[in-house]
């Protein structure tokens, strides 16, 4: 179901599901701001990758819906529909990233994000302009960049859209990364 963005602040995490991906954070930040009293949505999209030392147990995922921190929503060929109805992308890695595929397709369509100050990650976002940069492992700084995003008007939160659209049209357009890699063969 699609929902209007401004309505309930719905962050949406997309990726697989391990500890490294900042998952744990991101519980203890949402379980911070929902006993300061704050009313919004987290949501976990991706693959439960099971083999991987890192996994998060499907028992676990189970227990956090269960207490009311989060909703998983399984995996999904095509993520286009959940960017839609989230008003933010939250990607709290300290995995070592390349650029995450997630938050270059948020960006394109208009969302705003909330990531990790590390390579990869910080490339996609510009403090303040088209999202928010936390701390790797730092629920704490997580919790006080989702509480800045909540308390942000629609005007605002519709601009770090626009930001991050045209951050990606200017800098991770195919044909701007195909001269890039061309003018170095040279």
């Amino acid at each position: 179901p699609q929902r209007d963005p401004v309505d309930c602040v719905r962050y949406l995490f997309i990726g697989r599901m391990l500890w490294d991906k900042g998952i744990g954070e991101l519980v203890q930040a949402t379980r911070q701001l929902k006993q300061r009293g704050f009313k919004f949505e987290v949501c976990l999209l991706g693959f439960l990758d099971v083999r991987n030392p890192s996994a998060i147990r499907p028992t676990q995922i189970d227990e956090w819906v269960e207490e009311g921190i989060l909703s998983y929503l399984g995996e999904a060929d095509d993520v286009r529909t959940h960017i839609i109805s989230a008003s933010c992308i939250v990607l709290p890695s300290f995995y070592r990233e390349g650029v995450p595929r997630s938050l270059l397709e948020a960006a394109a369509m208009g969302r705003p994000i909330i990531t990790t100050n590390s390579v990869g990650c910080k490339e996609v976002v510009d403090d303040g302009v088209n999202g928010f940069l936390c701390q790797p492992q730092n629920h704490e700084d997580l919790a006080e960049k989702m509480e800045r995003f909540i308390k942000l008007s629609a005007f605002d939160r519709a601009e770090l859209g626009r930001c991050g659209r045209e951050k990606v049209e200017l800098n991770f357009d195919e044909k701007i990364i195909i001269s890039k890699y061309l003018s170095q063969l040279v």
